[in-house]
């Protein structure tokens, strides 16, 4: 495993170079994968400014506003690491009402989110249609090895110890889930861009992991 000292500033700079690259003929779907201690969704946020500045029309859409209702998602519990891993996102929603409308011929005409999962109900959010060669950044946790369709995936990686120092005592239980992530899906194998995140002002790019 090889590992490349990055500032945070240039690591942003270099995924932005990478996602502008594609092409713009059709749209650019990018998972930012990693658990939310990993803060993949700040990393989405700095993306967009230097996106824009590429001349990307941008659209973030967290995975978290695609998660089940509490009925189904507590339904082993509400700490199983099991029903974490399996049944608390609606990965099914996100390829049908964000991913596959981007699909080359497609409508381009997504929804940021379906479900509040705080409020337990429907947000009621307005579609959104994106133009061709607009980029979509969609953050959240457990994303790879779902078979969802990405021109781009960064999987944000934190070593088991850092990932246990880093996680508040109330989501501890979740761990294990993550392990199974590690195992089951190998995320540092199937992205295109690994990021260690041990510690967030000192990232490092990641290469034969």
């Amino acid at each position: 495993m090889d590992v490349r000292p990055i500032s945070p500033s240039a690591l942003v700079e270099e995924l932005a170079d990478r996602i502008a690259g594609a092409s713009r003929s059709s749209w650019v779907r990018v998972a930012l994968d990693g658990a939310p201690a990993a803060r993949p969704g700040e990393l989405a946020d700095a993306l967009i400014g230097p996106l824009r500045l590429r001349g990307r029309e941008v659209l973030r859409v967290p995975a978290a506003g695609f998660l089940r209702p509490a009925s189904l998602r507590y339904e082993y519990g509400r700490t199983d690491p099991d029903a974490f891993y399996d049944g608390w996102q609606d990965f099914g929603a996100l390829s049908r009402e964000v991913l596959d409308p981007l699909e080359p011929g497609g409508s381009g005409k997504v929804l940021p989110s379906l479900w509040d999962a705080a409020a337990d109900r429907a947000t009621r959010a307005p579609y959104v249609t994106l133009p061709p060669g607009a980029v979509l950044l969609m953050d959240g946790r457990l994303l790879l090895g779902r078979w969802l369709p990405f021109e781009i995936t960064v999987h944000l990686w934190l070593s088991p110890g850092a990932l246990a120092r880093r996680t508040p005592e109330e989501e501890r239980w979740t761990l294990p889930a993550y392990a199974r992530y590690e195992e089951e899906a190998a995320p540092r194998e199937s992205a295109d861009v690994v990021v260690r995140v041990d510690d967030p002002r000192h990232p490092a790019v990641v290469t034969g992991a």
